[in-house]
């Protein structure tokens, strides 16, 4: 078994993107996209935990079953993620005593 060797000019594309993109989620947080901004910094955060993982994880080069393994975990987190959501938009706003 060998290991995949990425050279160094490769991590360093991959880390200047990511601080670029922390900068972006830096950016955004100070403008007032509304609903949107939450989505936004989610989707930059998304991208960036997709950059780590592909690269310095590498995920990009190993076998398709370790591929199928990270897609599976992370649709048991999307679903965890819509039921614990879907509880706490079925619940009402109960009213706090004193405000």
């Amino acid at each position: 078994m060998s290991a995949h060797v990425l050279p160094i000019r490769v991590y360093l594309v991959v880390f200047v993107a990511l601080l670029v993109l922390t900068g972006a989620t830096v950016s955004v947080a100070f403008v007032d996209l509304g609903t949107l901004n939450l989505f936004v910094a989610l989707g930059i955060a998304g991208l960036k935990a997709t950059m780590v993982v592909m690269y310095f994880m590498h995920v990009k080069y190993n076998e398709r079953l370790i591929g199928l393994f990270v897609i599976g975990g992370v649709f048991w987190l999307t679903v965890m993620l819509f039921f614990l959501l879907t509880d706490y938009w079925s619940r009402g706003w109960q009213p706090v005593p004193g405000w």
